[in-house]
């Protein structure tokens, strides 16, 4: 993630699917997932200017916030241990002080060097709040402060990079949204004909009010018909939807993110939802860490397991 990251480029990906030629329309999937081995996808764009801000700033320390399976709480560590700099997670649900042995992603984190604070839910809430920051100042020194999910305007600068000159060929561009960075990084870089749609991981409507805080464009919309019940909420139908696209596309999906937006597309296809030869890009926004702890409780919920 030094200066050569800066100028990093994914492929695009063509899917030939029976559906695909059916309706006449095109999908590519551009490929964020294959960035980095650990930090992927808009994880590696959102961190990218934030590290570089922190080190020219002069601080040693990342301070950021995150769940039991959270990409950016994994992807920090490391870019804090690639860097050299001291990494602190807030984490929501205390519970998880004497479990996170067991749980993948932060067993992942630990291992990176991450200190951990357990919060419970009802005070993960007062996070942004002035006292709760000076709380974590006096007990941390301190520290570079990067938001819950990563986005803030330098992660907005990272997302702005995903699209290329070359990627002007396509009508739609499609990508998951869980705090907004990504999707208006992408608007800020649409071309004029283009338009942006966002598939939320959170049931609700209220995203559109932070997304606005990082472009003034009118150039995308939410389609919030796919969250398949909430964040981190799963089907039986949305993993045996992952486990075949992977078999026909040889592309691992995540089921937070990436599964329910390419699961949306291809319903919105196939109900007539896109004109005949329209070329949509579909952006992994990669997420895949995640997957073996997800395993794991789907294991419990006797639901199918995410093959890999």
């Amino acid at each position: 993630m030094g200066h050569k990251s800066l100028k990093v480029k994914s492929q695009n990906q063509q899917l030939s699917l029976p559906i695909l030629k059916k309706k006449k329309v095109t999908l590519c999937v551009k490929r964020e997932d294959l960035l980095h081995p650990v930090i992927s996808g808009n994880k590696f764009r959102k961190l990218t200017y934030n590290v570089q801000e922190a080190k020219t700033k002069g601080f040693s320390s990342l301070l950021t916030f995150g769940g039991a399976y959270s990409n950016h709480i994994a992807a920090t560590a490391f870019a804090g241990r690639m860097h050299k700099l001291k990494t602190i997670g807030v984490i929501r649900g205390d519970e998880l002080a004497s479990e996170w042995q067991v749980n993948p992603t932060l067993k992942m984190a630990k291992e990176n060097g991450m200190i951990f604070k357990f919060i419970s839910r009802t005070a993960y809430r007062e996070k942004d709040t002035p006292e709760f920051l000076k709380g974590l100042e006096e007990e941390f020194g301190t520290c570079f402060v990067i938001p819950e999910g990563g986005t803030n305007a330098l992660a907005v600068k990272g997302c702005e990079e995903i699209l290329t000159p070359k990627d002007v060929i396509f009508d739609v561009v499609s990508c998951c949204v869980g705090t907004g960075g990504t999707l208006a990084g992408l608007s800020n870089t649409l071309a004029t004909h283009q338009e942006l749609i966002g598939f939320p991981a959170l049931k609700g409507d209220f995203l559109k009010k932070d997304i606005r805080k990082f472009t003034h464009t009118k150039n995308w919309r939410l389609c919030t018909d796919y969250h398949f019940g909430g964040y981190a909420k799963v089907s039986k139908e949305l993993i045996q939807f992952m486990n075949a696209f992977k078999k026909q596309t040889n592309i691992l999906l995540d089921p937070i993110y990436t599964g329910k937006m390419a699961f949306g597309l291809l319903d919105m296809i196939a109900n007539d939802l896109f004109e005949p030869n329209t070329k949509i890009l579909m952006i992994h926004s990669g997420g895949l860490q995640g997957i073996q702890g997800m395993n794991t409780l789907l294991q419990r919920k006797n639901l199918p397991q995410i093959n890999i």
